[in-house]
């Protein structure tokens, strides 16, 4: 175990070319010229920055337009509509109340709340265009 211990602190020890170099008499040697755009996106706080934009447009920004588009499916729901559930449930709509729609589906008469509405296959006496 001990032979370990030496190994690793003697891995992690400088070495004596970059002990010569930092040393405070000796000038340091440059590395290359370090242009504007190396420094600028080299800093953490630009990273971050990106990061934050990069998850708005993958992550919050479809989800947004996701609720405005539900919103607007539902703010159209009228009777007559024939529409499928988030459970699979295809159905006309009987009724339409604040948080509940009446469905009529085959013989079965149910009601299920606005939120799992997901789609309007046909409107009411007009079939859907597109998909």
């Amino acid at each position: 175990m001990m032979s370990l211990n030496r190994i690793l602190f003697l891995a992690d020890a400088p070495s004596a070319a970059a002990a010569a170099a930092a040393s405070p008499g000796a000038p340091s040697a440059p590395s290359g010229p370090v242009s504007p755009l190396q420094t600028f996106f080299g800093s953490p706080v630009i990273f971050f920055a990106l990061l934050i934009v990069m998850m708005y447009f993958l992550l919050f920004r479809p989800q947004s337009q996701q609720r405005k588009q539900q919103a607007r499916l539902l703010e159209g729901l009228k009777a007559g509509d024939r529409i499928v559930t988030s459970s699979g449930i295809v159905g006309v709509v009987i009724t339409v109340k604040d948080k509940t729609v009446s469905l009529r589906s085959m013989d079965a008469k149910m009601e299920v709340t606005k939120s799992s509405v997901t789609e309007i296959l046909e409107r009411a006496g007009q079939e859907k265009s597109g998909t």
